[in-house]
């Protein structure tokens, strides 16, 4: 499985974001300033916020411009079906739902086979989730106290969203509007990178 290595930190320094949400990502960002706190010029702003979006969802180029090439495609604005595309991957809603406490951890739990997807298996993270479509962590796997832990400390709700702690399970309710969606970043200027290829 190919995915985003290296410093999470250092990288959200880097971007001036804290894109992994841990409360410690940024200690040392006056520090060490990132390309966010410089002058850029457009290009640098279009390819900032194209690494800002790739890095929230842990998308590696090659797998990300396939997204980009289905939102300029699909009816509607390109930049807000892109999110939503990235919003809709089966480790993006594990982590919403609060059985993982970060994306990373979603993607290995999916990987590993403990979530099942309207009861079947499914062990690919990318796989897209579509309103009303029930995601559970496997009977076998609610035992396990990490996840446990992960489900009882869920502290943040999307409306868009419904969890059920009791049954480890939850599921898209629709498809998230932009406004709705907890991504700090200028979408269409990542259209815009791409655009000129």
């Amino acid at each position: 499985m190919a995915k985003i290595m290296g410093p999470r930190f250092k990288l959200s320094r880097s971007l001036g974001v804290n894109i992994y949400g841990h409360p410690k990502a940024m200690n040392r960002a006056g520090k060490t300033p990132g390309r966010a706190s410089r002058k850029l010029s457009n290009y640098g702003l279009q390819l900032l916020e194209k690494q800002k979006l790739r890095a929230y969802y842990g998308v590696l180029e090659k797998q990300f411009i396939r997204y980009v090439d289905m939102a300029m495609k699909a009816p509607g604005l390109s930049g807000e079906v892109l999110i939503q595309k990235l919003e809709c991957r089966l480790d993006n809603i594990v982590y919403r739902i609060g059985l993982a406490s970060s994306i990373r951890e979603a993607r290995q739990m999916v990987n590993h086979g403990h979530i099942l997807v309207n009861g079947k298996k499914v062990d690919i993270p990318s796989f897209s989730i579509n309103p009303e479509d029930i995601i559970a962590l496997r009977e076998k796997s609610q035992k396990i106290e990490k996840y446990i832990e992960n489900i009882q400390n869920r502290n943040y709700v999307v409306d868009y969203v419904e969890a059920n702690p009791a049954s480890f399970s939850g599921k898209l309710l629709r498809l998230p509007n932009r406004q709705e969606i907890p991504v700090d970043v200028n979408e269409q200027l990542v259209i815009e990178f791409y655009s000129k290829r």
